[in-house]
């Protein structure tokens, strides 16, 4: 994998790896956490949908709104220019927190 590479592409995979490594941990996390502990209130005030109603795992993803996945996307997108950008520094992985 790693046979015909320059330094900087080691660098890419090292980084890419790590934010693979992350977003699993959240993931997990995200799995596991709503089978103990859910959050009060409503997930989607205005379609009436509640924390507790949501079901777990893979069958929550259609009980999420359209608008839901839009915000969680954007999110994301933010975050990823913002903050997980290769500029900030030059060691994979260390974005300054």
């Amino acid at each position: 994998l790693s046979a015909g590479g320059t330094g900087s592409d080691y660098k890419r995979r090292r980084e890419v790896e790590i934010k693979h490594g992350r977003v699993a941990m959240f993931a997990t996390m995200g799995y596991i956490l709503p089978e103990y502990w859910r959050l009060p209130g409503y997930l989607a005030p205005s379609y009436g949908v509640k924390y507790s109603e949501m079901p777990n795992g893979f069958a929550a993803i259609g009980k999420v709104p359209a608008l839901g996945w839009a915000q969680f996307f954007a999110f994301i997108f933010i975050v990823e220019l913002n903050v997980y950008n290769e500029q900030v520094n030059g060691e994979p992985g260390n974005y300054g927190a």
